[in-house]
């Protein structure tokens, strides 16, 4: 009798320890932050590797140009280990200071790299939640992001600090990063890709850099345990086989069965050791068995292309053979982008470099020619 009644105990323990199937998921709900205005300040940290303060100070410009105040984090500049901008404990610090001021209305990531993984059992949900403001960054940010969703709080997947030094602030990737902050929302308009998978969907939008949100997969950071999710992916300097590593690993943890579904954004300086045309190739041969909307070639991650993403934010999804729409059901005056603009406006800013630059060639050939004939 007491072994029966010891198996029955044990039975119900592994009942109440079974794990969630893994097509079920988490109900995901997140707030808005407040649009910003005229004057509002605006924190600068680095949470991953560090920036050279130079960059920092470019982009305070253009932030005081667009008529915000920026404001530098305290241990923004200190180094550790050759890579991080400072220990854990410091980046967390400034993270913990800009969520926690109520002055500071926004909070833009210097760059990326790695190291915000070290922050996910430091930093609580509950200071993540009280005080909603936007945080934007992209790459190793995607762990924030993911943070920031799982506490009920959108984001913004954007550039940063270091790339808005180096584009001056200019071209539709910075424009429409000042344009959400002050309450204008992208409905994005883009061409139609011969990869791109038909259908409708809503739902929450998660992901990012698909290195960085793999290894939080099952953690309190993870934003693709939703149960209704549209699922961002973009890579950097990663090879086919690796990718697809990463992607049976999100099959095998079911993240592809809760996905309503999916945008493919730039794999950029990815190698192509497998036999597939392009990396999106690749993955659309998994998804197309799902029956669920996929747009490919999305300018947003690590590309010269970088349209900003409300991440956390309910979204509709629309693919079809003429093209496809990204909208964002969130509050804010709705403004359409052609994706197609974005794409001629850098083409342009290339063409326009290649002049500049043949125009310096040119004046050196002339000179040195000049200086030729009078020696």
């Amino acid at each position: 009798m007491k072994r029966l009644l010891l198996i029955a105990l044990a039975a119900l323990i592994l009942l109440s320890c079974d794990k969630e199937p893994l097509g079920g998921g988490v109900h995901l709900s997140c707030v808005q932050p407040p649009f910003l205005k005229s004057g509002d300040k605006i924190a600068l940290i680095s949470p991953s590797y560090a920036t050279p303060m130079e960059n920092v100070e470019a982009a305070s410009a253009i932030l005081r140009d667009w008529g915000f105040e920026p404001v530098v984090g305290p241990n923004v500049g200190k180094e550790y280990l050759g890579h991080y901008a400072g220990t854990p404990k410091e980046r967390l610090a400034d993270l913990e200071w800009a969520l926690g001021d109520p002055d500071i209305k926004a909070i833009l990531c210097n760059r990326g790299g790695y190291g915000t993984i070290q922050l996910t059992n430091l930093l609580s949900q509950k200071k993540l939640s009280a005080h909603p403001k936007w945080l934007i960054g992209f790459s190793d940010i995607t762990t924030l992001h993911g943070m920031e969703t799982r506490a009920g709080v959108m984001s913004i997947h954007g550039t940063m600090c270091s790339l808005m030094a180096k584009s001056g602030g200019r071209g539709m990737t910075n424009t429409l990063l000042r344009d959400i902050l002050l309450g204008t929302v992208p409905v994005y308009e883009a061409p139609a890709h011969p990869l791109s998978l038909p259908g409708t969907a809503t739902g929450t939008l998660v992901g990012g850099n698909l290195c960085t949100f793999t290894p939080i997969l099952g953690t309190d950071a993870d934003a693709t345990l939703g149960d209704d999710i549209i699922l961002f992916i973009e890579e950097v300097e990663e090879d086919m086989s690796h990718i697809d590593r990463l992607i049976n690993t999100l099959l095998l943890n079911g993240v592809f069965n809760r996905c309503k579904g999916v945008i493919l954004g730039e794999f950029t300086d990815c190698g192509a050791n497998l036999d597939f045309g392009s990396v999106e190739e690749m993955i659309c041969s998994y998804l197309k068995d799902y029956g669920i909307p996929v747009l490919c070639g999305f300018p947003a991650g690590h590309g010269d292309v970088n349209l900003p993403l409300l991440m956390g934010a309910p979204v509709t999804l629309t693919v079809g053979a003429a093209g496809a729409t990204l909208s964002f059901d969130v509050k804010g005056q709705a403004r359409s982008v052609r994706i197609e603009d974005a794409l001629t406006e850098l083409q342009e800013d290339v063409d326009n470099d290649t002049q500049k630059q043949r125009k310096l060639i040119r004046a050196f050939n002339f000179i040195r020619h000049y200086d030729g004939i009078k020696r």
